[in-house]
């Protein structure tokens, strides 16, 4: 009877660990899962920053400017304006004797 009774509480001590460690694990993963739904979180509140500041950075006064600036770029006027002709499509071919 006493060995039964030790291989009940070994089995009842093994199960108590296997419990506690369960809920370590448990809480460890929803641990976590806060700090993935936080970082979540924050990066959307990054994208949305940058996504405004994506169409702030792309008005066509913006563009402009920067052409103006730093490409040293200038308006079309018809005084610069260069037109060129495009060849013919295929050029006759000459009759033979």
């Amino acid at each position: 009877m006493t060995r039964l009774n030790v291989v009940l509480l070994l089995v009842l001590v093994l199960s108590a660990l296997a419990l506690v460690h369960s809920q370590y694990e448990s809480r460890r993963l929803f641990m976590a899962l806060e700090a993935a739904r936080k970082d979540e979180s924050r990066l959307e509140v990054e994208r949305d920053r940058l996504l405004v500041e994506r169409r702030a950075q792309a008005t066509p006064l913006r563009v402009e400017q920067l052409a103006r600036q730093q490409l040293q770029m200038r308006m079309v006027t018809p005084g610069i304006t260069q037109y060129v002709n495009a060849p013919s499509a295929a050029p006759a071919k000459e009759a033979r004797p």
